[in-house]
């Protein structure tokens, strides 16, 4: 009989498998499912091809959907870059939620192109920061009341709509909470201030920032909002694709001492705010997540690195240390994907199915270059605000080169000189 799978349950059932659509995170008991479940998937065991062959039919065709579920929920894997923003957000967050003073806390913005893991980064940068902050909690406070609802709500995760205007603002922040909407905009916001301060909201993640056209009336109003939110003792994070170049950097410039984007106070006019102008500059850290970049000899190396963990977590029968780190295949990789960590995702799942069905068992530039990088109908994304990546096409595939045993080469002279000269 063949080895057990140890993620599947009596009696043959498969909890691997998730029941229902995914969790929503643009609500607060979707987000709170997606914290404590996202580190909770079980990887497929590794068997070699006899104990595969050992299992019956249907334990074959189960552990096969397995490993396709391993390849598609690899999880999070951390980049120098996303180390980078992961570090400066955490120690924000934590530092502006342990001042007590009034005042308007600084900001933070996460820019980089699309699928570059903006969103995921600064969601599990600020689940892990909400934990520890729940965590400190329970200590200090007793916990909820029996028969009400708990109001503590540390982060708060919300997308700017694709139409941006201060009543749309208001309303995903207010349906984040499940709060009910006012019908005029002076009312919504009264509700918005309510809601983070009665739920004890420190951090509060807006997405898709960039969708915001500062050439309609509409956007330069809901970014006079997005500012005046800063003034609720909460930490802004704005995330969206190239914010310098989007224009929402326009009206404010780097500090040099600091680094901090300054902006100059809010004009009076037809902002719903006109007492705005009396109010103190803002202040935003920006950090760009970059793409990898193969130009530079760290660069490389922290491809390759990548790599190697994706390997890791790869379960093909004909895997071998290496496949996806040796040879061409790390050039041809990054050339398929320029680096963008969304796009290789993509590329390698396709490949991991193709490579399951076909009975290939490896991945090889030969399998993947017939494998497009389709993105299909995104209908979440906006192209125009320059969410969706231009893919790469027409990729040579490298000549695969004969493997053989060359000899140790470290002690020969490099120097240039003929041997007897």
């Amino acid at each position: 009989m063949g080895m057990a799978d140890p993620a599947w349950g009596e009696n043959g059932i498969v909890p691997f498998l998730r029941a229902g659509p995914p969790p929503d995170r643009t609500r607060v008991e979707g987000w709170r499912q997606w914290q404590e479940r996202r580190s909770t998937f079980i990887p497929a065991p590794r068997l070699t091809v006899e104990e595969y062959a050992a299992m019956s039919p249907r334990r074959r065709a189960l552990h096969d959907l397995h490993r396709t579920a391993t390849h598609v929920n690899m999880g999070l894997l951390e980049t120098p870059m996303s180390a980078k923003v992961t570090k400066l957000m955490r120690g924000r967050m934590r530092n502006n939620a342990l001042n007590f003073e009034p005042g308007t806390r600084d900001g933070l913005m996460v820019s980089g192109g699309g699928y570059l893991g903006k969103t995921e980064t600064a969601c599990d940068a600020a689940a892990t920061f909400e934990m520890l902050w729940r965590d400190l909690h329970r200590q200090l406070l007793p916990g909820p009341v029996p028969g009400t609802r708990d109001l503590f709500v540390p982060v708060a995760y919300c997308r700017t709509p694709v139409r941006a205007t201060p009543k749309g603002l208001c309303a995903a922040v207010l349906d984040f909470y499940g709060a009910p909407l006012p019908k005029t905009l002076n009312g919504m916001i009264r509700a918005v201030r309510d809601s983070l301060r009665d739920h004890r909201t420190t951090a509060l993640l807006l997405d898709d920032i960039t969708r915001l056209r500062l050439h309609r009336e509409d956007d330069q109003d809901t970014l006079d909002l997005v500012r005046e939110l800063m003034d609720l003792n909460v930490t802004l994070v704005l995330i969206g694709v190239d914010i310098p170049r989007s224009g929402l950097l326009r009206s404010g410039y780097p500090d040099p001492r600091t680094g901090q984007w300054v902006f100059s106070p809010v004009k009076a006019g037809k902002s719903y705010n006109p007492s705005a102008a009396t109010q103190t500059e803002r202040r935003f850290d920006l950090v760009d997540l970059d793409p990898f970049d193969y130009d530079t000899a760290e660069g490389m190396t922290a491809f390759i690195q990548h790599l190697a963990g994706i390997e890791d977590r790869l379960r093909l029968f004909r895997a071998r240390p290496g496949m996806l780190t040796e040879g061409g295949m790390p050039e041809y990789l990054f050339r398929r994907t320029r680096g963008i960590v969304g796009l290789l995702k993509r590329l390698i799942e396709d490949g991991c199915t193709e490579a399951i069905e076909s009975g290939a068992e490896e991945l090889t530039p030969g399998l993947l270059s017939a494998i497009p990088i389709n993105l299909g109908n995104l209908t979440d994304r906006d192209p125009t605000a320059g969410e969706v990546p231009e893919v790469p096409t027409d990729v040579p595939v490298p000549a695969r080169k004969p493997r053989r045993k060359g000899r140790n080469t470290v002690y020969d002279d490099r120097s240039g000189s003929v041997a007897g000269g």
